[in-house]
């Protein structure tokens, strides 16, 4: 990246939000969370986070549009726009699971040009860097070369009933054919892990560009492909995303789009 400024930034909010968050998850109190609809909810930390990430971008980036999950969107006249999910897995959060993350992402006339995901329980930094590869704490990693039985896919859903029967299909199919299927209850960490190859693919109906945004760049610097169920490009106002090590991309868009 030519900004290293913007990197470097970026690294900065998502570290302060989570050394906050980290703070907050040892002290949780389950009963804190509220539903905000009937398979999501939120907590204060949720908001805090947020806070913490918006500010320091609007501190550096004034003039730098920003789209949340509990903001929405913030408005700017820059080509630069942020895309931002203070606590990814609030559930796991809530529940004292320490498969949460804060995952933040940025483009730049429409094209992804950095993302990040950081892991705080787990003391895990996952970057990516349009077009200069992608790193887990500093070491630069790369899909999985599995295929076939050896493989573990992952899924999580949308909200809307329709999609969470699309992603229960999924795995019905993957059980009734032996494969491996698993739901981690984060969707940019199953990102961050198809990037590592700890896992080979994840999909998700119904997908919400601020869980997703970041860990796309993750699996396509890392050498793994990234569609919608259509097998067409991922973009922010895609509905929905599939992506994979490459090698069983043909297989899960099978699988997902089985009548």
């Amino acid at each position: 990246m030519k900004n290293n400024k913007l990197r470097t930034i970026a690294v900065t909010a998502a570290y302060s939000a989570g050394e906050e968050l980290l703070k907050r998850y040892y002290q949780y109190a389950r009963g804190d969370a509220k539903f905000k609809s009937q398979h999501e909810i939120v907590t204060k930390s949720d908001l805090i986070s947020e806070k913490i990430i918006i500010s320091e971008i609007k501190k550096h980036f004034p003039a730098h549009r920003i789209l949340s999950e509990e903001a929405g969107k913030i408005s700017g006249v820059s080509d630069y726009l942020w895309v931002v999910d203070p606590l990814d897995g609030t559930h796991n959060f809530s529940m004292h699971n320490p498969l949460w993350t804060v995952s933040i992402a940025l483009f730049n006339k429409n094209k992804l040009i950095l993302g990040i995901i950081f892991a705080p329980a787990l003391n895990e930094l996952f970057l990516a860097e349009a077009d200069s590869g992608a790193w887990l704490n500093g070491k630069r990693i790369k899909v999985s070369g599995y295929k076939g039985e050896k493989v573990i896919n992952t899924f999580c859903h949308g909200s809307k009933v329709s999609d969470i029967k699309k992603a229960l299909k999924y795995y019905e199919y993957h059980k009734l054919h032996d494969l491996d299927c698993r739901q981690l209850g984060s969707a940019s960490l199953e990102l961050a892990y198809t990037a590592c190859g700890r896992v080979e693919s994840i999909v998700i109906p119904g997908a919400n560009s601020w869980d997703v945004a970041a860990g796309v760049l993750l699996v396509q610097e890392s050498g793994g492909k990234v569609t919608d169920f259509k097998n067409k490009a991922w973009n922010l106002k895609s509905p929905d995303m599939a992506a994979s090590n490459g090698l069983v991309h043909k297989e899960i868009l099978a699988a997902i789009n089985k009548k």
